[in-house]
């Protein structure tokens, strides 16, 4: 009877692990920062502090005649990329204002990889 528990026990531990590891993300919330096409971006948490200190910090918007999304590659000339302050996260992106709406971006190819509402 204890062998049939056990065996049991084991084929439902077996059956149930790729389930688990099927229900990961590739965001990570918490004390680790959110990543972004594999790189640290602003934890969901820090957001509001992070978009009080833009509004302090006065950044000049951009225009752009699309919708602000992610993917959109901004021009090459009259955007200003500011470096995002440690306390909000180690991070390879750069913030800028577009439309209203502050926004990250990879710097080198000038795409927007997150906004952040």
């Amino acid at each position: 009877m204890r062998n049939r528990i056990f065996a049991l026990a084991a084929l439902a531990a077996a059956t149930g692990a790729p389930l688990a590891a099927q229900a990961q993300s590739d965001v990570t919330i918490g004390r680790a920062p959110a990543m972004v096409d594999g790189a640290p971006t602003i934890a969901v948490e820090q957001r509001p502090a992070f978009r009080e200190y833009v509004v302090e910090q006065r950044v000049p918007p951009f225009r752009i005649p699309d919708r602000v999304v992610v993917g959109t590659t901004l021009p090459e000339a009259g955007v200003t990329y500011y470096d995002v302050p440690q306390r909000f996260g180690a991070t390879t992106y750069r913030y800028t204002v577009v439309n209203g709406e502050t926004v990250l971006v990879e710097p080198r190819s000038r795409r927007i990889v997150e906004v952040l509402n």
